[in-house]
């Protein structure tokens, strides 16, 4: 895998190194849309990219809502039976972040302004980002400008905007305007060149739509004596989605100083004007409180009601109590959450980053999902991904397994759609979409969608490290078990069985993790992840109904479910094939993967990667090459079927011939590299992930945050580093601290306990904080961890 610049890439003059802040200490035009996705504000439902007040120049003016999507007719230029019909892409929804500011009737813009100071920072014990300059402007006089942001993370549909403009010589007529803009339909959202894409289009980006997407429905401004220009109200309703959403915002305004407010109101754009008669040394302070409610169809009037209920109670309490709220939100997270390093000031700079990021993504999604770039942007459409539940889920679970349970009744949700699509496959059980929003798959290329059928296997990985993380075996006999039946259903329908020699499971016309090789037959990580799934199904519902013959009773009338079934999916994990070369040692990726020929990196330049933006799909699928972790994985997701000299052959195969292109990959690498004992490379792979959005490795952190790279980075910590692994009984550390850092400290839940695991050069600590005893496994022998008790887990060998 070729090794990218990752911390040396960051500017440090602009970007310099704090423990608990990302700061910018200087503006600069290029890569504004870097800057918009990590300095976005989010809480899993709203999402607000970090724009300028003053609306002007961006990459993209965006404002999203969780789930919230246009649909749209998927045209194949060629169609064929079963492939997917309905697009589905993320809404711009009108943005309500501008607060333009005009002093003497000139414009502040942030390009052309004289400035005598710039800060840009966002906050990861706060939650508030802010914008601190001193405008020399053009007539001379300087003006000090604070602006802040808040998406709470307390309440699901409030966000916060505060603009601070004190004079600091002389005095002047200022005016604000504050906006609520439909952008989705008044101009391109994405201002950006084919160069800085890469040739030709990118399959990250958003699609752009080619019709009106936001009907407008309401356009409504309550006027009250105690309220600054009123309260505005604009609702919406998607054109072939049915969508429904509405937005609404009111002020308060803070100054000694004469002021005056006007506030008019139509189908894109509401707009309150403050004129205001500034004095040297007097501050003005407009606050603004903004609300978004959606749904999958409820009229924009009752929307618009629940707006105006959201601003009402949050005017009640005030901007104080809700600051305090949202730091008071992340006191808790980073209990739970939090990884301290002693030795590198940067890696635990973008450490808490990256964290923080997965804590915006999730505390307020209430049962919808996380997609790939989460809410901070409109790449990949908005869709979900398995990316949730490999790489975000297991952080949640043992982090804040609340936010876990309610992900896993979101694909609980999907499991009707997941059934038909199965039927439209001609196969039993239930498939869920490679990539969808609402249920249905969205994929219109089924050779790297709906051929990765290990998606099925994704979800019952995240439901068996859940239940291991959490023992909720009510979650489980309600829903769980139901997908589990399900998903096992079809990878034992999906396979069949050889009829010479040997009794010998294959699947085949599917495609693994690396969409640099599809449709092809024993993907040995699809195999892998089905008879973990078939074999995790089997032995649960079997559990289950010798313990809870009620909730047996309940699944079989959901399922129909037989001991006959449970005795198939047995056979078939017992029959399953893995591909193996005796010659080479290893699992070949695939049947026919060694017959490949190698691809030429050393005849590629760097400027030809991703692979994907530079050739023929079918150039690249003859070679072996890969864009991602796919053998790798299964090791790590699947470790206990590989001894460790196995997987150090494996490992050493395919690492030469990974790309790296997909932004999933560096921190598996990571990960089994430090398992296998190539514990430099380890580091390398984890410096990748660690930085792969603040450095712009790959290019396309503008289009949003990679939040499942941000889960990675978390993995690479806990499973890599301190070597944490879950039997669903007890837990086992095998910790290998890097090198380059004195200690490592690590919270975690399991079970309701708190968990400390302190790791340095020889071994780790861990500690129970709170909660009941803990079961760790130390060099074979079982050892109960009482509250308030720690136990001391030397250093892995090798």
């Amino acid at each position: 895998m070729k090794i990218r610049d990752t911390a040396t890439a960051i500017p440090r003059h602009r970007f310099p190194i704090e423990p608990w802040r990302l700061v910018e200490t200087e503006p600069s035009a290029e890569k504004i849309g870097l800057g918009e996705s990590l300095f976005a504000n989010a809480n899993g439902y709203i999402g607000m990219r970090a724009n300028p007040s003053e609306g002007r120049n961006a990459y993209a003016h965006g404002t999203y809502l969780n789930g919230f999507h246009e649909t749209w007719p998927i045209k194949h230029a060629e169609d064929a039976f079963a492939f997917a019909k309905t697009g589905q892409t993320i809404v711009n929804v009108p943005d309500a972040k501008l607060l333009k500011l005009y002093v003497d009737d000139e414009p502040f813009l942030l390009d052309d302004a004289d400035l005598d100071h710039y800060e840009r920072a966002i906050d990861f014990r706060t939650g508030i980002s802010y914008r601190e300059l001193v405008w020399r402007t053009p007539g001379g006089k300087r003006v000090r400008v604070r602006s802040e942001r808040m998406v709470s993370l307390e309440h699901r549909h409030l966000a916060v905007m505060r603009l601070d403009v004190t004079l600091l010589d002389g005095s002047a007529p200022i005016v604000i305007s504050s906006q609520l803009l439909n952008r989705q339909d008044g101009e391109d959202e994405y201002h950006v060149t084919d160069a800085a894409l890469g040739e030709g289009l990118d399959p990250r980006s958003a699609r752009k739509f080619d019709h009106r997407v936001l009907e407008p429905r309401l356009q409504r401004h309550e006027d009250a004596d105690d309220l600054a220009g009123g309260e505005v109200t604009l609702g919406y309703r998607c054109t072939h989605s049915g969508m429904t959403m509405a937005c609404a915002y009111r002020h308060e305004i803070d100054t000694p100083c004469t002021y005056a407010v006007e506030t008019s109101v139509d189908h894109d754009l509401g707009k309150s004007v403050f004129a205001i008669e500034a004095r040297a040394g007097e501050t003005v302070r407009l606050t603004k409180y903004v609300a978004y409610h959606s749904s999958r169809g409820i009229p924009a009037q009752e929307l618009a009601d629940r707006c105006h209920r959201t601003l009402t109670r949050a005017r009640s309490v005030g901007v104080a109590q809700l600051y305090a709220e949202q730091q008071g939100w992340l006191d808790g997270f980073w209990a739970h959450s939090d990884i301290e390093v002693v030795g590198d000031p940067a890696a635990q700079q973008a450490i808490r980053w990256n964290l923080f990021q997965l804590a915006q993504a999730s505390a307020r999604t209430h049962e919808q999902g996380i997609a790939a770039k989460a809410v901070t942007g409109g790449g990949y459409d908005g869709h979900y991904f398995w990316d949730t539940e490999v790489y975000v889920l297991p952080f949640l679970a043992y982090t804040n397994p609340d936010a876990a349970r309610k992900l896993l009744r979101f694909r609980h949700r999907m499991l009707g759609a997941a059934r038909e699509r199965a039927i439209q496959l001609s196969q039993r059980g239930a498939l869920y979409p490679w990539r969808t929003i609402n249920g249905e798959e969205a994929s219109a290329y089924y050779a790297a969608g709906t051929a990765q059928y290990h998606i099925n296997a994704a979800v019952m990985y995240a439901l068996e490290t859940y239940t291991n993380a959490t023992a909720d075996t009510d979650f489980f006999a309600n829903e769980g078990a139901e997908m589990l039946v399900e998903t096992a259903r079809l990878y034992e329908d999906l396979g069949f069985y050889d009829i010479n020699g040997a009794e010998h499971f294959h699947i085949h016309g599917v495609t693994g993790p690396d969409e640099y090789t599809t449709v092809v037959n024993d993907n040995l990580y699809t195999n892998v992840m089905a008879r973990f799934t078939m074999r995790y199904a089997a032995s649960c519902v079997a559990s289950l109904r010798d313990r809870d013959p009620h909730a047996f009773a309940n699944l079989v009338r959901r399922t129909g479910v037989t001991d006959d079934e449970l005795g198939a999916w047995h056979r078939a994990c017992d029959a399953m094939y893995l591909p193996y070369d005796d010659d080479l040692g290893i699992h070949p990726q695939d049947a026919c993967f060694l017959e490949r020929e190698r691809w030429d990196f050393d005849g590629t330049p760097a400027d030809k990667y991703p692979l994907l933006l530079h050739f023929h799909p079918l150039v690249i699928y003859r070679h072996q090459v890969l864009k991602q972790a796919d053998v790798v994985l299964a090791m790590f997701l699947r470790g206990e079927h590989f001894p460790t000299d196995q997987k150090r052959r494996n490992f050493d195969y395919y690492d030469p011939m990974t790309t790296g292109d997909s932004s999933l990959s560096a921190c598996v690498q990571s990960i089994v590299a430090s398992e296998v004992g190539h514990h430099d490379l380890a580091f390398d792979y984890f410096e990748q992930s660690l930085y792969l959005d603040l450095a712009d490795t790959h290019g396309n952190t503008a289009d949003g945050v990679h939040i499942a790279n941000a889960g990675g980075v978390w993995a690479a910590l806990v499973r890599g580093f301190a070597g944490l692994s879950d039997t669903g009984d007890h837990l086992r550390f095998t910790p290998r601290l890097p090198n380059a850092w004195s200690s490592m400290t690590i919270s975690l839940q399991r079970h309701g306990s708190d968990i400390v695991v302190s790791v340095d050069a020889d071994g780790a600590t861990v500690t129970v904080t709170s909660g009941t005893p803990v079961p760790v496994e130390i060099a074979g022998t079982l050892t109960l961890v009482d509250v308030g008790d720690s136990v001391r887990i030397d250093r892995a060998v090798g």
